[in-house]
């Protein structure tokens, strides 16, 4: 079976992999020069069935009011933005019913602890899969008891659903990472979660991407997918500017902008950007260097250690295609940066530090898009939202076995495309 996969991020490079790994023809394109320049090049690095509630939790609209204009808000909505999105964020907030946030939880948290199972059976079975990869979970740290208080309830709902949670005190946090020390007397607890990983996204999926192509993958980059030529319900090809690519089966896994691809044949698929900042600093010569991702839980934000460099990662802003990244915003990563682990201010050079923004793709419910749209023939992988690596595996295998018509490990219809 011959398949064309437009997009080659997370999602395109794995259902590709998966794809190729059952004897199928695959083609993957993408606009860009290469793999991962994308949502997937520079994300906080972690992989986190904990973070399965989704961003639409009770009280979002309250709080994006009340944040709106702030530089230094978790959520910020620019109003430029709101236009384009009015039914897409009325879906959103309608999502944020206790009863419906809770639902999208536990299928969010399905696909994320089947994603890690499949990403650990890659890992014993494909060698020189190297990424910086970290097994010893996430730290969230909290400054204030309502604040921790809150939390603790929320990862005991997920408890529930089967997550593994340590509820700790400012002292066991810190003993568990050195590296806050400096600031365990201006916490109240942390919460650990030790089945959640850590990497670099954008060096597993260039990774990821070599192994799809010693299975026979051909990637077209520079190539952007202008329409479809469609006879009847099927999907015949897809029309670059160097012409028309057949085949058999496509899959749409081109982040935010799938919706765009998919309209061009009149299929509709509600997701759209929410931009993420972040910067990679190098660590030098600094001792203290941290061993696990730290999550901070009122702003919203992580600083993830890989072998010789450090990610802060967060915030999101609902401000349109706008990739820019905004001083404000990056200035106030250096800050949370800095309150984390002040000890590292003498070894911190701003100017080696690099500054990124890009835009996850949500979906209104924040569950993500995983199957076939309008056509027999047409598939998308998209929506993962905040979650996108954490989901990439599982997605990618899931996709490829509702493609090839084989069971799957888990039940699909909740991701289903066209819910």
């Amino acid at each position: 079976m011959r398949v064309v996969v437009i997009g080659s991020g997370l999602m395109g490079v794995a259902s590709a992999y998966f794809l190729a790994r059952e004897g199928c023809e695959v083609m993957v394109i993408d606009r860009e020069s290469a793999p991962a320049l994308g949502t997937s090049h520079a994300n906080a690095g972690m992989l986190t069935p904990s973070m399965a509630d989704p961003w639409n939790s009770p009280g979002v609209f309250w709080h994006l009011l009340k944040w709106l204009g702030r530089e230094d808000a978790p959520f910020l909505l620019r109003p430029s933005a709101i236009p384009a999105m009015t039914k897409w964020g009325l879906s959103f907030i309608a999502n944020s019913r206790p009863d419906r946030f809770r639902a999208n939880m536990e299928k969010n948290l399905r696909l994320a602890s089947y994603s890690l199972d499949v990403l650990r059976g890659l890992r014993g079975s494909v060698k020189g899969l190297d990424y910086d990869a970290r097994s010893n979970g996430t730290l969230t740290i909290f400054r204030d008891q309502p604040g921790f208080d809150e939390a603790i309830a929320r990862f005991r709902t997920l408890e529930t659903m089967g997550l593994r949670v340590n509820v700790l005190s400012s002292k066991e946090s810190a003993t568990l990472e050195p590296a806050i020390a400096d600031i365990a007397d201006k916490l109240v607890g942390g919460i650990h979660c030790p089945e959640d990983e850590s990497g670099d996204a954008r060096m597993f999926t260039q990774a990821l991407a070599r192994e799809a192509r010693a299975l026979g993958v051909t990637f077209a980059f520079d190539t952007t997918v202008k329409d479809f030529e469609v006879n009847g319900d099927r999907v015949v090809a897809a029309i670059t500017q160097d012409g028309k690519q057949f085949a058999d089966q496509f899959v749409v896994a081109a982040g935010t902008w799938s919706p765009e691809i998919v309209r061009k044949i009149g299929a509709r698929l509600p997701v759209r950007p929410v931009k993420g900042y972040s910067i990679t600093v190098p660590t030098g010569a600094w001792p203290n260097r941290p061993g696990l991702p730290i999550i901070d839980a009122a702003l919203h934000a992580a600083i993830t250690p890989f072998k010789d460099r450090l990610r802060v990662a967060g915030t999101a802003e609902f401000a349109g295609f706008d990739r820019s990244p905004s001083p404000g915003r990056i200035n106030n990563l250096f800050d949370l940066l800095l309150s984390v682990y002040p000890s590292y201010a003498p070894y911190l050079d701003r100017s080696n530090a690099q500054p990124w923004a890009g835009l996850r793709p949500v979906s209104a419910d924040g569950v993500p898009r995983i199957g076939r749209l309008k056509f027999r023939n047409l598939f998308v992988n998209s929506g993962h939202g905040h979650l996108g690596w954490t989901f990439a595996t599982g997605s990618g295998r899931l996709l490829a076995d509702l493609m090839l018509g084989k069971p799957t490990d888990i039940e699909a219809a909740p991701y289903d495309a066209q819910r």
